[in-house]
């Protein structure tokens, strides 16, 4: 049976009224439940936004979305990667809905217990359906991947540079910048 996102909206207005939050997604007709992340992949999340809107917001490039925002695919499926990046020239207003397109910029943090093929395979879904940039973070490993659609892969280890020249002219920063600092 192939689901639709009407389908999808029904059962988390169910799951709502029972007091359970999942985030749900909808690939290939069927629906995946998205469990928290582990605090850590969050940390990275909510840190990579902010590095992120410090250079975007002045400049009006466009708008970064957490991992609850979800996007309606061309083929269908309804996704929401962990940040993503969408150009004021694409989207110049927000709705009250999914928006209907694939973002510019995503990126996927792997979590705890995730393995890195499944996440590489929504990324290069994302890049094939029209995504500019895909960015894989590994905090086991310390490292980001950056994925484009020519197939190139760029890793970036210990104090390497993050730079996204095709979206964000003159931005960057390094890696470490992204870890989680200990306090002592």
């Amino acid at each position: 049976m192939t689901l639709t996102i009407q389908d999808l909206e029904k059962l988390q207005e169910n799951l709502q009224e029972e007091q359970l939050d999942y985030q749900l997604e909808l690939q290939e007709g069927n629906i995946v439940i998205m469990g928290p992340s582990d605090i850590q992949s969050s940390e990275i999340g909510a840190q990579l936004i902010y590095l992120l809107k410090l250079w975007v917001n002045p400049r009006k490039l466009g708008r970064i979305f957490d991992s609850s925002g979800g996007f309606i695919m061309p083929n269908t499926d309804l996704r929401a990667p962990d940040v993503s990046f969408v150009s004021a020239a694409r989207l110049k207003r927000t709705v009250r809905d999914f928006a209907n397109l694939v973002p510019d910029l995503i990126v996927e943090i792997k979590s705890k217990i995730e393995r890195i093929c499944k996440i590489e395979e929504k990324i290069k879904l994302f890049l094939q359906l029209g995504a500019q940039v895909g960015i894989l973070i590994n905090p086991d490993e310390l490292t980001v991947s950056v994925y484009r659609p020519t197939g190139e892969i760029e890793l970036l280890v210990g104090e390497d540079k993050l730079a996204i020249p095709e979206l964000f002219p003159g931005w960057e920063i390094a890696i470490s910048e992204l870890w989680p600092p200990v306090f002592e």
